[in-house]
C-alpha cells in the first residue's frame, strides 16, 4: 500500500510541497514572540539542507529524477554521500522543508507540514526501494544492510570527503534552481511575519531590508548561472 502511494506521489512530487504553502497564512499560535528569531533558526536549517544536497551532487550525482514520471534509476549508486546515507538527497529536502516551516513561525503550518512531507518521503522512499531491489536484487540487499536509510553514518565521511573531487560544474548544472525556490519562499514567509506584527514592515526596515538583499543575491545567481549552463562555451568543455 505504501509503495503504491510512493509510485503516486512521485508523480507529483514537485508539486506536493506548495500545495500545503498556504498553511502558512492560517491563524496559529506562533513558535516564536519575534519573527526573526523563527527566520535566522529557519534559514539555517534550509541552508543545512542545502549543503547536503550540494554535497551529494558535487561528490557522485545519482540518476534517480524518473523517466516518464515513474521511479527509475539508471545505476546503483553507493558512492559519495551514498555510502553514509540511502538517502541523501532526501535527508537535504526534509531540512529545507523544516527550515520553511519554522521560518512561518506557525506551530499549526510547522507540525502539519513537517509531517505531511515526511510521510511523502517515507512513501516515495518506500516505492523506489521496491524498484531497486527488484531491479539489482542482492546488491541492492548489501547495500541496505551496510547503510542506514535515512541518519548519516558519520563514520569514515572525512576520507570519502577526501576521496572525491569535488564536481562544481555539475552542481550549477544540477541544482542552481533549488536554492532560489526555498530562498525566495523563506523571504516572503518572514517579510509576511514581519508586515503582520506591530509596526509592521516599517518598524522591521533594516530587516526587510536584508531579507530583500538576500532574495536579490539568489535570484542573480540563479540568472548568471542559468546564462553560464546555456552558453555554447559551457557545453562544449
Amino acid at each position: 500500500m505504501l509503495q503504491t502511494i510512493g509510485n503516486f506521489l512521485f508523480k507529483y512530487r514537485t508539486i506536493v510541497f506548495p500545495a500545503f504553502l498556504p498553511l502558512a497564512l492560517l491563524p496559529s499560535p506562533t513558535l516564536f514572540d519575534r519573527p526573526l528569531y523563527a527566520a535566522a533558526i529557519g534559514f539555517a536549517l534550509s541552508a543545512l539542507g542545502e549543503a547536503v544536497r550540494v554535497t551529494t551532487i558535487g561528490m557522485q550525482y545519482i540518476v534517480r529524477g524518473g523517466r516518464d514520471r515513474r521511479v527509475y534509476a539508471k545505476d546503483l549508486v553507493t558512492g559519495g554521500f551514498y555510502a553514509h546515507t540511502r538517502n541523501p538527497m532526501y535527508v537535504g529536502n526534509v531540512l529545507i522543508l523544516v527550515g520553511l516551516a519554522v521560518a512561518s513561525n506557525s506551530w499549526f503550518c510547522a507540525v502539519v507540514l513537517t509531517a505531511a512531507y515526511v510521510f511523502v518521503c517515507v512513501a516515495i522512499v518506500a516505492a523506489e526501494e521496491s524498484y531497486l531491489r527488484d531491479k539489482f536484487g542482492a546488491a541492492f540487499d548489501e547495500y541496505c544492510r551496510d547503510v542506514p536509510r535515512w541518519l548519516p553514518r558519520m563514520s569514515g565521511i572525512g576520507a570519502t570527503l577526501a576521496d572525491y573531487h569535488f564536481n562544481w560544474r555539475r552542481v550549477v548544472t544540477k541544482e542552481y534552481g533549488t536554492p532560489l525556490g526555498w530562498t525566495l519562499t523563506w523571504g516572503v514567509l518572514v517579510i509576511w511575519n514581519l508586515w503582520r506584527t506591530d509596526g509592521g514592515i516599517d518598524a522591521h526596515r533594516m530587516a526587510t531590508a536584508v531579507v530583500v538583499g538576500i532574495m536579490t543575491v539568489m535570484l542573480v545567481f540563479w540568472i548568471t548561472a542559468r546564462i553560464i549552463k546555456k552558453s555554447k562555451r559551457w557545453a562544449s568543455t
